[in-house]
């Protein structure tokens, strides 16, 4: 199978050991198409400091496991020190968490939001014994992350099953997981408003589309993990069902985009491009930087560029900085013009969307069913054997996904 076919794979291929799940997603199938009655919703975020004395703890606790002194941490520290040690993610998902609250009181699903951070308080730990604590044991879980890949699923489910089972709440409470959104409309929408307007504006500043590149940027991640990202009986391509993902949706972003802005299609240019490396030199990451490419463009006739954060839900440090400050600092340097679109965040179409995908593993919605802008889609609500996993830290049990 190649990474344009849809993934529809038969249960009976899926072995039926299923950790810390439901009843519902016990059998292994890919897809959970009967109605679950949940009691809440988990929104599982990454988590920031809010403060310069909470910077390294928050660091530390990032890098745990790894053996990273204080000094080196210190060097990425900076980034955070520059916003007086302040990351906004925290306030965005306190804004998110608002936004899903009132969306899903619109629709009257009475289901409450808990939130909980992998990083920072509140911890995943405070907000699932909370829930345990009200009665709320049947969890649906929204990962603030759209794509397959270790640190963006598979590390939230390896994070779940851990707090179930360190608070002991695991003989009471499980944890289910909606899919990985990345070509849910809701999440794509606010991308193709963003590139259309950005082009747009070029264009109407005399800019000729030939001269326009659109650069999509996401998180790089080791080489070794994104081969890695998805099903193991499935080959994406280079860079795994992480890279394939991306490139699908900035495909439709595009071709939305051509059929926008007249004399575009077949001109305007786009590439996928990468940010944010933190791995050691002789480690191999997902290449090529966004930076060094801006370095380029003036030789390919570019005259302005519209960066795309095409793997980031909202304007969190890596976006703030890595893009609003380093990538325009790399455009300016070479003489182009610049803009940064924006994250989906709070937008209405992204709300919606992502409670969309709570109604459908509420109602059991037939994969048929479930809108999904690819071919990839729609992804799995039970995650696949081996999907994802950081092969560098061996094993760690998961919560709704089949082993191992």
């Amino acid at each position: 199978m190649t990474a344009n076919e849809s993934l529809h794979p038969a249960p009976a291929d899926a072995p039926a050991t299923v950790l810390f799940a439901s009843p519902a997603a016990s059998s292994g199938a890919p897809h959970v198409e009967t109605p679950v009655a949940y009691d809440a919703v988990l929104l599982a975020g990454f988590g920031g400091p809010e403060g310069q004395d909470d910077v390294i703890p928050f660091l530390r606790n990032v890098t745990r496991g790894r053996g990273i002194p204080d000094e080196r941490l210190e060097e990425v520290a900076h980034h955070y020190r520059h916003f007086d040690g302040i990351s906004p993610i925290n306030a965005q998902n306190r804004a998110l968490k608002a936004a899903l609250e009132a969306e899903i009181a619109r629709r009257g699903l009475g289901l409450p939001v808990y939130w909980g951070n992998r990083n920072w308080s509140p911890y995943l730990e405070e907000a699932v014994s909370d829930a345990a604590a009200a009665g709320d044991t049947t969890l649906l879980a929204v990962a603030t992350s759209a794509y397959s890949s270790f640190s963006s699923c598979r590390q939230y489910r390896e994070d779940f099953a851990r707090v179930l089972t360190e608070t002991g709440a695991g003989a009471s409470v499980t944890i289910d997981k909606v899919r990985q959104f990345f070509d849910h409309p809701g999440f794509v929408e606010p991308f193709v408003t963003g590139v259309r307007d950005a082009v747009q504006a070029f264009v109407a500043q005399d800019v000729d589309p030939s001269a326009i590149q659109v650069l999509f940027s996401t998180h790089s991640i080791p080489s070794a993990d994104a081969e890695r990202s998805g099903p193991r009986d499935v080959d994406f391509g280079e860079g795994g069902a992480y890279a394939a993902q991306h490139r699908a949706v900035a495909e439709v972003v595009m071709d939305a985009v051509y059929a926008a802005v007249p004399g575009s299609a077949g001109v305007l240019d786009w590439e996928l491009v990468y940010q944010s490396r933190s791995g050691p030199p002789t480690q191999p990451w997902l290449e090529p930087d966004v930076n060094d490419v801006i370095a380029e463009l003036p030789g390919r006739g570019v005259e302005a560029v519209v960066i795309v954060p095409l793997g980031f839900v909202s304007d969190h440090m890596e976006v703030l900085w890595d893009l609003d400050t380093e990538a325009m600092e790399s455009a300016q340097e070479v003489g182009i013009r610049a803009v940064r679109t924006p994250t989906p965040g709070v937008d209405p179409a992204y709300v919606a969307g992502l409670v969309d995908l709570i109604e459908e593993r509420v109602n059991g919605t037939p994969a048929s069913e479930r809108p999904h802008e690819t071919s990839l889609g729609p992804w799995f609500d039970v995650c696949r054997p081996g999907c994802c996993e950081n092969v560098r830290a061996g094993f760690k049990p998961a919560a709704s996904g089949v082993l191992p």
